[in-house]
């Protein structure tokens, strides 16, 4: 699983968003807003990370429990997917 050509993430006025650019801005306009696990999670798929491999990273960095990283890494990556994100 991996981001589709044309989405970045970018800092705008102090907040961290996912824009798309180029081509993928022709089927997704506007753009979502990430905090930092989510910027997390977006970087991982970034650098070719497994879904497993991200969650591990997460529980490390902010000290909680891997259950917890998982289910939070599921949960934005099925958002992602829903919001045409991602490709295999």
């Amino acid at each position: 699983m991996r981001i589709k050509e044309g989405f970045v993430i970018r800092e705008v006025a102090g907040q961290i968003v996912a824009v798309a650019t180029g081509e993928a801005g022709e089927n997704f306009q506007g753009m979502i807003r990430l905090n930092e696990t989510g910027r997390d999670i977006w970087q991982g798929l970034m650098d070719g990370l497994s879904e497993q491999k991200i969650a591990e990273k997460l529980a490390e960095t902010y000290e909680v429990p891997v259950g917890q990283a998982r289910k939070d890494t599921r949960g934005l990556l099925e958002q992602m997917e829903e919001a045409g994100f991602l490709t295999a």
